[in-house]
């Protein structure tokens, strides 16, 4: 005798770029969802961030070619990091050029966000998206699982489904109650101020470029490509700086709106030529600043038939272009977990096991400055001031790091190119239990 499928859907909390994603794998292997997103009006918020070739494929498999990724941003061609006096440390191509099968994109994050949503609205229908729906929390039961739903009306209920998948970020109520012994948000003493000016790319002309020390130091890379008329590019910048954290972040605020003048001074004198820091500072129109933030790593991400994905599982310091890149890969690990063990908590077990040690690993590694770690080196060995790289860290020395670094994110060059699709294409999970 043939049961009838359970056609209750997976509630996902959270429709940020890791709930999207996983709403659209979802939908791609044939398992019913509803999008529950706190925010009544999405908007394209946020900044530069960088996609990774492992998740580049995902979007690939998912839909999103470069036609349409070429729309949000460009493909990136160099990963480079130069000395406080303006001299080369560690270069190495990116994406295609560096031989993956998949390229490496800078796209604007609110842009990125909108595509997805846009694609989950066509493929799912309006009704498998609520917005101005926040989950607060949740209750397993025998058979399924309960959202605690607050709307943005002040109403409160419960959404029945399937399983719970909480992908609501840095401060996620579903997180919380799983661990509700958590220590607080961990600031290291990092500052960052962010914006975006126009302005001619550097090196390539689609670098990701890292110049100055490991506790002082500007991070900047375009987003767009150049304008036919003018040449400019939308040119994504992050200006930093690694203070004593005592008395712990004061400022109240997670991102404020800030002035020029509240940190200029700290870069003042950063011309190379080839690149005017203080003049690309002052070209924004706006500026935020950001404390870099992440949490100590759980030991699990599964409660029941609730998971955590994105941020809300693993918020990692922004130092290794990955946070954004392992949300999605998240979606597809996930997705690949319920149709090798049914859309239920084995297929959570399964999950967490692959993901959980392994990115909270990462988590630690980005505490401990990521791939910039080798400016830490530069500062140790030579006060940061050199002539000839080579003579303070070998190539060799270098590359190596690079390379532990790229295993760890699961990004290395041959496993990635030499491994199947996370989900075969024509795979689904809506077969009927026997």
């Amino acid at each position: 005798m043939t049961e009838s499928p359970d056609t209750r859907p997976v509630l996902i909390a959270g429709g940020g770029i890791g709930g999207i994603a996983l709403a659209l794998t979802l939908h791609q292997i044939g398992v019913p969802c509803i999008v529950l997103e706190a925010v009544a009006d999405l908007q394209p918020l946020g900044v530069g961030i960088n996609l990774q070739p492992n998740a580049v494929r995902e979007l690939y498999d998912l839909g999103f070619d470069d036609k349409l990724l070429d729309t949000i941003g460009i493909q990136a061609r160099e990963w480079a990091l130069v000395g406080r006096n303006g001299n080369d440390i560690y270069a190495e191509p990116r994406g295609l050029l560096a031989g993956y099968r998949w390229p490496q994109y800078s796209v604007h994050r609110g842009r990125l966000q909108m595509l997805l949503y846009r694609a989950a609205l066509d493929r799912l229908g309006s009704g498998a998206i609520r917005l101005g729906h926040r989950v607060a929390g949740y209750r397993n039961h025998a058979d399924g699982v309960s959202a605690l739903v607050e709307t943005a009306d002040g109403r409160r209920q419960e959404i029945e489904g399937r399983l719970l998948v909480a992908a609501d970020g840095l401060h996620s109520a579903v997180r919380a109650q799983m661990h509700p012994a958590q220590p607080p948000i961990q600031w290291g003493g990092a500052i960052m101020w962010r914006g975006t000016t126009p302005g001619v790319p550097v090196r390539t002309g689609a670098s990701f470029v890292g110049v100055g020390s490991l506790r002082h130091r500007v991070v900047l890379y375009p987003i767009s490509p150049p304008d036919p008329a003018t040449g400019l590019a939308t040119i994504n910048w992050i200006a930093e700086i690694t203070v004593d954290n005592a008395e712990g972040w004061t400022q109240g605020d997670w991102n404020r709106r800030v002035g020029l003048e509240d940190f200029i001074h700290h870069f003042e004198g950063w011309n190379y030529g080839w690149l005017d820091v203080p003049a690309m500072l002052r070209g924004a129109k706006e500026v935020f600043e950001y404390p870099m933030i992440d949490r100590d790593p759980v030991p699990t991400w599964v409660d029941g038939r609730v998971a955590l994905l994105g941020d809300a599982a693993h918020v990692m310091y922004p130092v290794g272009s990955n946070g954004a890149s392992q949300a999605i890969v998240d979606a597809r690990v996930l997705g690949a977990a319920m149709l090798a063990h049914g859309v239920g908590p084995a297929a959570l077990r399964a999950y967490d096991d692959k993901l959980c040690a392994d990115v909270s690993a990462l988590v630690l590694r980005n505490r401990g400055a990521g791939p910039f770690g080798i400016l830490g080196l530069v500062d140790e060995r030579c006060g940061g001031v050199f002539d000839d790289i080579d003579a303070i860290i070998p190539a060799a020395e270098r590359e190596a790091y690079m390379a532990r670094y790229k295993a760890a994110a699961g990004f290395a060059i041959e496993t990635l190119n030499a491994a199947p699709p996370t989900i075969a294409a024509g795979a689904c999970a809506c077969r009927p239990i026997r």
